[in-house]
């Protein structure tokens, strides 16, 4: 970021910079997805190594978009390592119905264009939609104290 512009997105109002490290941070954990996916079928390209890839990406963004947004969109802080772990179980059930839909679309794309790009091209479909509803979830019952 070039310095004028690193000055007025300090300057943004805080909605603003939310919004777009929002949208940074996911595009960071759906890349953090996918290549985990593309990592996984590389070592294991057999039967079914559809299912082993996506729980690892899933795994891999889930936990990367938990750090980024605890400690930069919602400002939380943890008194201890269990109050983090509660605060991650809740994180992670606010994903689950999120998951299903980035799981079905990229599973959908999967099946109907059977090739790499449809279903990549599904994943991030599913992850952007997933994403718009996290946030709101999150905002309700994950952060409650500390949120923006």
């Amino acid at each position: 970021m070039r310095r004028e512009s690193y000055r007025q997105f300090l300057n943004a109002p805080d909605t603003m910079k939310i919004l777009l490290l929002y949208i940074l941070f996911a595009l960071l954990a759906m890349a953090l997805n996918l290549a985990s996916q593309e990592l996984t079928l590389q070592i294991y390209g057999g039967a079914y190594s559809i299912y082993p890839a996506i729980l690892a990406g899933t795994a891999a963004g889930l936990v990367s978009k938990y750090l980024l947004d605890k400690q930069f969109i919602f400002n939380a802080r943890t008194s201890s390592l269990g109050h983090d772990l509660n605060r991650f179980l809740a994180y992670s059930l606010t994903g689950v119905i999120t998951t299903l839909i980035f799981w079905g679309f990229e599973l959908s794309f999967e099946f109907l264009f059977a090739t790499r790009e449809a279903r990549y091209a599904g994943a991030v479909i599913g992850l952007s939609i997933g994403y718009l509803l996290k946030y709101q979830l999150d905002k309700r019952f994950v952060f409650l104290t500390g949120t923006v």
